[in-house]
């Protein structure tokens, strides 16, 4: 008999947990033909979820994301549609659940780093929706190793129905570009190689300022011309990287792109020497993979999933040791061997995240949620 599975794709658009969002469905849709799913998703987003099969109904939910009002809209809707089994995407279940439910927590930076919320109220409120999701769900997926035993950790819990699933990365990534076609999205972009890359929202833990001050302190140690080109939005925080830049002298050695379409990310991974992901916590990861995936070596960090992720594979960095990073630019652009050797070991490890794996595994989770089975 068929179930009604109900996933939350509000957050559609978000660079994080909409990539998560969008595979997701899109690996499910074409693996499972015989349960009905409703997708949750916000005024607007219809186009995102193009040429789903039959068995997919896109429902328009208005009720924001982190909102006391999506606590109650979306227990009703669960209620009046009927649903078997709901999918949060992220760690906010409904304040009433009248069925199965399945859980995805990407990370709980939130808690272990409160000092980059904006106010007492966001932690706590954190804190207890996780709370609620641990104990209301009846299965919860973790995108790493490191976000279970964080969650375990922090909460205390056994962690018996915490399940990992690795996230994938779009194919897009793993297709080389004719060398005709990367000139024409590096003269697009206005990009000149060499150069270094990041790739990131403006978020603290990102750790941006640190990576300006050591690829600042790289080339003074070892005088290289590749550029630094940042990735994403930097709305409200450009004039103060900007502005550390011309105080450490190298205002004309970097390139702050802003938010770029999806499409053009594979090339602008692809043009890279070296990308740079020296971040203070990952509940994953992501773009180490896609730079991996895209053959360009990378730098991250020693610390959370990044570790996980990349040990074996990256050149792994204290994010807070400026030297440290410093000196490992300064191998990598210096050391074409070196550079070689991770481009190959990188393109190795990204084979193992697949969102079609991520699908099969998430298929059975659904199952266990339903069923009552354990593996």
């Amino acid at each position: 008999m068929p179930y009604t599975i109900a996933i939350d794709a509000r957050k559609v658009n978000d660079f994080g947990i909409g990539t998560y969002v969008r595979n997701l469905i899109r690996e499910i849709a074409e693996l499972d033909h015989d349960n009905n799913y409703l997708v949750f998703t916000g005024p607007g987003h219809r186009d995102a979820f193009r040429r789903l099969p039959e068995n997919f109904q896109i429902i328009i939910q208005r009720s924001p994301v982190y909102s006391v009002r999506e606590l109650f809209t979306l227990s009703w809707d669960l209620m009046r549609l009927k649903v078997d089994l709901y999918h949060a995407t992220h760690y906010v279940l409904p304040l009433i659940v009248p069925c199965r439910a399945v859980v995805t927590i990407h990370d709980i930076i939130h808690l272990l780093y409160p000092e980059f919320l904006p106010n007492r109220l966001a932690f706590i409120y954190a804190e207890r929706m996780i709370r609620h999701s641990l104990q209301r769900g009846d299965r919860v997926i973790s995108v790493s190793r490191n976000t279970r035993a964080d969650l375990k950790s922090y909460f205390q819990v056994d962690g018996k129905k915490i399940k990992t699933i690795y996230n994938g990365i779009d194919e897009e990534f793993r297709k080389t570009l004719p060398a005709e076609e990367l000139e024409r999205w590096m003269r697009h972009l206005g990009l000149e190689r060499p150069y270094l890359l990041f790739v990131g929202n403006p978020k603290p833990h990102k750790n941006l300022d640190n990576v300006v001050k050591a690829y600042a302190q790289a080339v003074k140690m070892h005088d290289f011309p590749h550029k630094l080109v940042c990735v994403g939005d930097r709305s409200g925080l450009e004039f103060k990287i900007r502005q550390r830049a011309s105080q450490l002298g190298i205002e004309d050695r970097i390139l702050l792109l802003g938010h770029v379409a999806q499409e053009a990310l594979p090339a602008i991974y692809q043009g890279a020497a070296v990308f740079l992901y020296p971040t203070l916590y990952e509940g994953f990861g992501l773009p180490v993979i896609e730079a991996m995936a895209s053959g360009v070596p990378v730098i991250t960090s020693n610390t959370s999933a990044l570790k996980e992720i990349a040990a074996g594979y990256a050149d792994l960095v204290n994010p807070l040791d400026l030297d440290g990073m410093a000196e490992a630019i300064v191998r990598l652009v210096s050391d074409a061997d070196h550079r070689k050797s991770l481009r190959k070991v990188g393109q190795r490890r990204s084979e193992d995240f697949r969102w079609r794996q991520a699908a099969e595994q998430t298929l059975a989770v659904y199952h266990q949620a339903v069923t009552g089975e354990t593996d």
